[in-house]
C-alpha cells in the first residue's frame, strides 16, 4: 500500500479518535482505514494504536510516530498547494514597499498598466524611505534604492540611478558656481529633513578620499520632488538621485554644480522575502517593472 496513504490514515485516527470518523474524514469505508493502519503496523513492527471498545489512542510509539507523520503530511500537502499555486494565475492582495520619491516618480504612474495586466491582483503600495520589516509588517515585497543591508532577503536588479548635486543656472549666476569640496561650505545647500543623515552629504573627491559636508541653507524638506522644485527656482543646491532630476537638466532648468566630482551610482531593486517559492503575484510585479525600466538608467530617465 501507499506509504503516505498508511500515514493519513493513521494521523486521521487519532485526529478524529476512531476509525468511523476516520473514514469519514477521508470518504473511504472503515475497513479501507483499518488496513491502512494494520499494513503501517505490520510494516514497522510496532503497535500504534491502543483499541478497545470504546475509544482508540496511540500508544508512546505511535504518539510520537504521530507527530513525524503529521509533519510529513503537512509538507506534502503544501508541496501540492506550491504546485497549484505556481501554476494559477497571479492574484489576492500584493503589499509592496517604495521608496517615495522613486515611488511616486515612476511606480505609480505604471500601476494602471500592471492592473490592466492582472485584473485579479489588488495593491496595496505604502511610500516611504525607511526600510520596513518586510515579514513582520506583513509586505509581499519592496523597491529600495542604493545598498541593501538586509542579506537574508532575495533581490532583483531593476536598474540604476546617479546622484549628482544641481542647482538652477540663476543660483549660480548670483552665488558662484563652486570648483571644489571645500567650495560648499559657502554655499546655500537643500536638504532632506526626513532622514538621519538627510543633513550631511556623502561625498568623493577626484583623488577618491570620501568627504562628509554638512552646511546648511534656506530649506530641509521631506520630499525629493519639493527640493528638486527648490533647486530649480534657485534656493540652493541639492543633492538628488537622477530619476528625479534628469527631466530639468535635459531641459537646462538645473546644472551639474561641480562635474569634475566622481558619479556615485546607487542599485534600484526588487527585494522579497527568502523561499525557493515566489508567489505568481510577487513574481508578476517583479517583471513587469523588469521590463518597465529595462531601458532607464543610470542617467537615461
Amino acid at each position: 500500500m501507499d506509504r503516505l496513504t498508511e500515514m493519513e490514515a493513521f494521523a486521521t485516527v487519532v485526529d478524529q479518535g476512531g476509525f468511523t470518523d476516520a473514514a469519514k474524514k477521508m470518504g473511504i469505508s472503515k475497513s479501507a482505514v483499518s488496513k491502512h493502519v494494520s499494513s503501517l503496523e505490520a510494516r514497522l513492527g510496532a503497535r500504534l494504536l491502543n483499541r478497545t471498545t470504546r475509544r482508540v489512542s496511540p500508544t508512546e510509539i505511535g504518539l510520537a510516530y504521530y507527530d513525524r507523520a503529521r509533519r510529513v503530511l503537512n509538507d506534502a500537502g503544501e508541496a501540492d498547494s506550491l504546485v497549484t499555486a505556481m501554476q494559477s494565475a497571479p492574484s489576492g492582495l500584493l503589499r509592496i514597499s517604495v521608496a517615495t520619491d522613486f515611488g511616486v516618480n515612476h511606480v505609480s504612474p505604471i500601476l494602471g498598466q500592471f492592473l490592466s495586466e492582472f485584473p485579479d491582483i489588488t495593491i496595496n503600495m505604502l511610500l516611504n524611505n525607511r526600510y520596513v520589516e518586510l515579514i513582520s509588517e506583513g509586505f509581499d515585497m519592496a523597491v529600495r534604492i542604493g545598498d541593501l543591508d538586509d542579506s537574508t532577503l532575495r533581490a532583483r536588479k531593476l536598474t540604476e540611478t546617479t546622484r549628482r548635486m544641481i542647482a538652477s543656472p540663476g543660483y549660480f549666476q548670483r552665488f558662484g558656481q563652486p570648483q571644489r569640496i571645500d567650495d560648499l561650505n559657502e554655499h546655500k545647500l537643500l536638504h532632506y529633513s526626513s532622514q538621519a543623515n538627510g543633513s550631511m552629504w556623502k561625498l568623493t573627491a577626484p583623488s577618491g578620499e570620501k568627504r562628509q559636508v554638512r552646511t546648511s541653507g534656506w530649506l530641509s524638506v521631506n520630499d525629493g520632488q519639493s527640493l528638486l522644485n527648490a533647486a530649480i527656482s534657485g534656493l540652493g543646491i541639492a543633492y538628488l538621485p537622477s530619476f528625479l532630476y534628469a527631466d530639468a537638466m535635459k531641459q537646462g532648468l538645473v546644472e551639474e554644480a561641480i562635474p569634475d566630482l566622481p558619479v556615485e551610482v546607487q542599485g534600484i531593486y526588487a527585494v522579497y522575502p527568502p523561499g525557493r517559492f515566489t508567489q505568481p503575484k510577487v513574481r508578476a510585479f517583479i517583471d513587469f517593472l523588469a521590463h518597465a525600466f529595462a531601458d532607464k538608467g543610470p542617467d537615461n530617465w
